[in-house]
């Protein structure tokens, strides 16, 4: 257990000079509001600040940070508030603490909302002050370490936001340590049986590898020193765990055929002229995999990182991996901006830490730059969390324009990613581009080096087929305004001819209803909506019944009175729960939030099943089609954000039956479709069809319809079959 002692020591090695009474007093004031606190692992809440300030020290940062981290649960946790924490503290830590501090009274909102407006605030306070954030990584890695003593469900929570979110931060601020830790972390937590057979795998080979590396870096130690090349330290290491699954999981690939299992990294004196003496004795001594080099000392990442990457073939066609960087390169692709950090002191004049401060500050505000407009472009929660997590991409897309000024692009970004990186309304007049000279498809595939024109025209405006062709956040967010705009006004539009058409039925003046802005507005407010206009577009998207804003016009009594259709309504209803019964639904699977009636359908892209987290889409003639949260298809849904409708599983029906088809990747050897058959029938699940082919790649391709109850059974189905020896990956396709 780390003890404040601990901690005071590491920041006097590092920082000497720091003032450790700050520390002290942050501790003891720490200790007296936690007081009585437990972990869910039963040991004093105590212990948690303590690691987290001893991150923070490990990290070498100043003693504002560190006591920033034996404070930084206190305001949210404890009785304390930010004013008890200006008194003790002073500004600057409060400033710190507030930014760590999750917002209150948002207890109305959703998980995903209430996570989506904490990670906002995080973002923009650690604009103002990048310790925000390094304080958070290093609460989050804490919290990550002791998982275990979590329920799975929270765990899997947590994990998923690490994932998605922290380790992405770690990696744009450059630290590829926590990175790293994160994500094997979040690995173990979220894919525990994948982690374990995995590790059971890398494990079985370790001696074997290791012996290998040890002849390559002895081979290096040589080589160098027969040509007088310089070098500080030579390593050797196993590919990451959750970077190997990430590489067969997406390449569908077996561990043989990972090229960069193991790889050496090369640590050289101050001075990149050494990198690339080193970089040609390596050529040198093997022969290097055509276009597998990539100069980031040249042109560095945007998250600060510089090193030579080339691979290799060795003896008996080993394939390997080599980095070579210098000691200041090597800290900053460890520690990223921590690596940087410099206590600014606090005296009058200008000084070299107030220069690199700066300096620092001005790295970091390019760096979060995209975070920021990402954060001030989406007023929606969940808008803003899909972009975020679309934004914090690694981006290694290097082009350039006509007068040379080089944009950073995500992998797969298209001309239309590069007109929006250069400004809006670039992106927004765009009507062609060229790539080194020639005109091509808006929707092509930026390359490293590609110099592009973007070719524009004042009349044009952005095309739903756009959000097909681009991939940075900066880009899907304008397109997705401007279509939302103008579909809102169509929407509008729309609106007012439906409820014209409702109004002429019951022998209204549609002029009478529509222009009376105090009615229009009252039952406006009723719907939770602000406006008229706001109604009458919920009115054209079909979130609305015409019929139901006469009725809050007129009154139950008038309205009786006045409609048309009131015999029909009893046949209407006994018709829905026929239709609904006979396409196999079940009148109660699906419920429409506040609506009754309404005819649901299941997505054939992504056929939810029961448990699984859904949302509903008014699409113009099938009703309210359900799809699965996850589906790929609803980032393009979410554009038409007014005809999104909430919906929700009914009471569980035992008796309701779904086929799901999976694809099955496997070692191309016999019995596999045997052995995938069994361990489905072994579970007690019923098997509706089965096919084998074999892939141009030499792999088997078995594909399986079974029935399942819910998402859970699902989910024991593709366990059992993942279990079964040979089987590389499972995926579920599209509905049968």
């Amino acid at each position: 257990m780390i003890r404040i002692e601990d901690v005071i020591e590491t920041v006097e090695k590092y920082r000497p000079g720091a003032d450790i009474d700050l520390i002290r007093r942050a501790y003891l004031f720490s200790a007296l509001h936690h007081r009585g606190q437990k972990r869910a692992s039963g040991e004093p809440y105590l212990v948690h600040p303590l690691e987290v300030a001893h991150i923070l020290a490990e990290q070498r940062l100043d003693e504002v940070s560190v006591s920033t981290g034996l404070l930084h649960d206190v305001v949210e946790d404890t009785l304390v508030d930010l004013e008890t924490i200006r008194s003790y503290f002073g500004d600057e830590i409060t400033g710190l603490v507030d930014g760590l501090t999750k917002i209150a009274q948002i207890s109305n909102l959703s998980k995903e909302r209430q996570q989506a407006e904490n990670v906002r605030k995080m973002v923009l306070a650690m604009v103002t002050d990048v310790r925000v954030v390094l304080i958070k990584l290093a609460d989050r890695l804490h919290n990550m370490r002791t998982m275990q003593f979590l329920k799975p469900e929270k765990r899997a929570r947590i994990s998923q936001e690490t994932l998605d979110i922290y380790a992405p931060i770690a990696h744009r601020l450059g630290m590829g340590k926590v990175r790293s830790e994160l994500e094997d972390l979040s690995f173990q937590n979220l894919y525990p049986e994948e982690y374990r057979r995995l590790s059971i795998e890398v494990d079985a080979r370790r001696p074997e590898l290791e012996a290998t590396l040890e002849r390559i870096t002895r081979t290096i130690r040589e080589r160098l020193t027969e040509n007088d090349v310089p070098y500080v330290a030579i390593e050797g290491r196993v590919k990451r765990l959750f970077s190997l699954w990430k590489k067969l999981k997406k390449r569908k690939l077996t561990i043989e055929q990972v090229y960069d299992l193991i790889a050496a990294r090369i640590i050289t004196p101050n001075d990149r002229k050494y990198c690339y003496l080193t970089l040609s004795v390596i050529h040198d001594t093997w022969t290097p995999v055509p276009e597998r080099f990539k100069d980031w000392i040249a042109i560095p990442r945007d998250n600060l990182y510089q090193s030579l990457h080339t691979s290799v073939i060795g003896e008996g066609g080993q394939a390997f991996e080599v980095q070579i960087r210098t000691e200041e390169m090597h800290q900053v692709a460890e520690e990223g901006v921590a690596a940087h950090w410099k206590y600014k002191e606090k005296k009058l004049g200008s000084s070299d830490d107030d220069e690199s401060l700066d300096e620092l500050r001005r790295t970091v505000e390019k760096l979060l730059l995209p975070l920021v407009e990402t954060t001030q472009d989406n007023e929606d929660s969940e808008d803003f969390l899909e972009s975020l997590k679309l934004d914090l991409f690694p981006k290694d897309v290097y082009a350039f324009t006509p007068m040379g000024k080089v944009i950073q692009l995500p992998r797969g970004a298209s001309p239309l990613d590069f007109a929006y990186a250069i400004h809006s309304e670039v992106g927004d007049t765009c009507t062609g581009a060229k790539i080194n000279g020639r005109i091509v498809p808006l929707k092509s595939e930026l390359q490293n080096g590609d110099v592009v024109e973007i070719m524009t025209t004042a009349s044009s405006k952005p095309s739903r087929d756009w959000l097909n062709y681009v991939v940075t956040a900066k880009a899907r967010n304008r397109i997705r305004h401007f279509i939302s705009e103008q579909q809102r006004t169509e929407s509008i539009d729309m609106g007012r001819k439906l409820l014209e058409k409702e109004a002429d039925k019951f022998s209204l003046s549609p002029k009478k209803l529509i222009n009376n802005d105090t009615e229009m507005r009252r039952i406006a407010n009723e719907y939770g909506l602000g406006r008229p206009e706001d109604l009458l577009a919920s009115i054209g998207y079909g979130k609305t019944l015409p019929r139901n804003v006469l009725a809050k016009f007129l009154g139950p009594e008038k309205f009786a009175e006045l409609d048309p259709e009131k015999k029909k309504e009893t046949r209407i209803s006994t018709g829905m729960k026929a239709v609904k019964k006979f396409i196999g639904l079940g009148e109660d699977a699906i419920i429409v939030k506040g609506v009754d009636n309404l005819l649901t359908t299941r997505a054939r892209c992504c056929n939810p099943l029961r448990g699984e987290d859904i949302i509903g889409y008014i699409s113009l003639g099938k009703g309210i089609v359900v799809h699965n949260k996850r589906c790929k298809n609803v980032q393009q849904l979410m554009v038409n954000r007014d005809r999104i409708v909430e919906v929700e599983w009914a009471k569980a029906d035992n008796n309701e039956i779904q086929s799901v088809r999976l694809l099955v990747t496997t070692e191309n050897r016999t019995g596999m479709l045997a052995g995938i058959t069994n361990a489905i029938a072994e579970i007690k699940t019923a098997i509706r069809d089965a096919s084998a082919n074999v892939s141009r790649d030499d792999k088997g391709l078995i594909e399986v319809t079974v029935e399942v109850f819910d998402k859970k059974h699902l989910d024991r189905v593709v366990s059992s079959i993942g279990q079964v020896p040979g089987v590389i990956a499972v995926e579920r396709m599209n509905a049968a």
